[in-house]
């Protein structure tokens, strides 16, 4: 049966509730017959005008806040890329022809981007419900048994309790920003990787799953063992938040002494699954290490339970690198073998990847379609630089904004 074309724009036209269409900039671009009857505009008064052009503050309310508030909750909309409720809000608006006359009017506005191909906002729907009726419209004088104002005085403690709500809902995002700016300045302090600086062939990624504060058990490192031997390592610490952080930073710095003592990854990863089990946090925590040695062009690495390296030649073949995986952290081995590591050429040109499983795991599919993903996007973009590869990769594979969980990627161009 084949599916019905749908006029989309007739649609909208007829939608029932009002809606209006800004761009980023909250210029006007389109608007549908219902918001034209409630504010009584003409679609040429409005369309290519800025909004706040359009609909001022009243200038004889000098408790005006509509302008405000509504200007707050599209610049919410515009940074966080999502939906912004407000309360009921008083925003008069002036009369058709007569710009110095403004009707009272209340409203229920709900603002909510539309994303473009680059995850981008491209526009903004503003749909609101009129409320001036329910607020204002009850009879002057009663009957000693009509409810009406009982029922009026709901309505204002209704609008009160909004306007309260709203107030509430300011100071907790506040309070939110400032906890988040502060998770981050942790997060950043235990990420410092000093030696980074001096590898512009690489680049690095981080991103904490959505939800959460910003701070996370994922980690990347760059350390330089001497002029032509340098290692790059990914781990991701079981769980979220700042005890997951916590956990992280020490296990890092750990891996990070541990190489410099051993120039092997396997003999490293030993060290640190050691100290892993010496607290409960630690267990079960997963790593990947790599020793790029670029005198003899050849990359050493090991992996205690975590997703292997892809390693990706400029003609699109795709390699992965599965030949020396351990279990976890803090696993103790029966058989005391040291942990493996293998080694494996390269030449100029090649990119080394190393990631955490945010970036290919999804719920409810198997974890091999998230790594052929990641292969299949690695053989089409391998010639574009390490910045641009690491951006095409988290917009390829949908996490360029987050995902449900942290995502930690390296690009190496070897």
């Amino acid at each position: 049966m084949a599916r019905p074309q749908i006029d989309y724009r007739a649609l909208f036209a007829v939608t029932p509730s009002p809606y209006l269409v800004l761009d980023p900039d909250l210029v006007i671009v389109e608007v549908n017959e219902a918001y034209l009857r409630a504010t009584g505009r003409a679609r040429e008064e409005l369309i290519g005008r800025h909004l706040f052009d359009v609909h001022p503050d009243n200038p004889a309310d000098p408790d005006a806040d509509g302008v405000q508030n509504l200007q707050a909750s599209l610049q919410r909309v515009v940074l966080s890329k999502r939906p912004d409720t407000m309360a009921v809000q008083k925003y008069d608006i002036p009369v058709s022809g007569r710009p110095e006359v403004f009707q009272e009017k209340w409203w229920s506005p709900i603002n909510t981007p539309v994303l473009g191909a680059d995850g981008e906002v491209r526009w903004i729907i503003h749909r609101v419900e009129v409320m001036t009726e329910f607020v204002l419209t009850r009879p002057l004088h009663l009957l000693p048994d009509d409810l009406s104002g009982e029922h009026r005085a709901m309505e204002a403690e209704l609008f009160t309790r909004a306007q309260e709500l709203q107030g509430l809902n300011e100071e907790l995002r506040e309070a939110h920003d400032r906890e988040r700016r502060t998770a981050l300045a942790l997060q950043e302090a235990m990420l410092r990787s000093p030696d980074l600086a001096g590898h512009r062939e690489i680049a690095v990624r981080y991103l904490p799953a959505t939800r959460s504060l910003n701070v996370c058990g994922d980690w990347y490192d760059v350390v330089d063992l001497s002029d032509d031997r340098f290692t790059v390592a990914v781990g991701d610490v079981v769980g979220h938040g700042l005890e997951a952080a916590a956990i992280m930073g020490m296990l890092r710095s750990a891996l990070s002494a541990a190489i410099r003592a051993s120039d092997e990854p396997g003999k490293a990863m030993d060290v640190l699954s050691g100290y892993a089990r010496t607290f409960e946090g630690a267990l079960a925590t997963t790593a990947a290490k790599a020793v790029i040695d670029t005198r003899r062009r050849h990359i050493t690495y090991t992996s205690a339970g975590h997703l292997p390296p892809f390693l990706a030649r400029p003609d699109g073949t795709v390699v992965l690198l599965d030949q020396a995986t351990d279990p976890p952290l803090g696993i103790v081995l029966t058989d005391h073998a040291p942990r493996p590591q293998a080694t494996v050429s390269y030449t100029p040109g090649d990119t080394l990847v190393l990631y955490t499983d945010g970036l290919v795991e999804r719920r409810g599919e198997d974890i091999d379609a998230g790594l052929h993903r990641l292969a299949d996007t690695l053989s089409r973009h391998t010639s574009l630089s390490p910045d641009h590869l690491a951006d095409t990769l988290l917009t390829r594979l949908g996490v360029a904004d987050g995902g449900r969980d942290d995502v930690a990627l390296i690009v190496v161009r070897l």
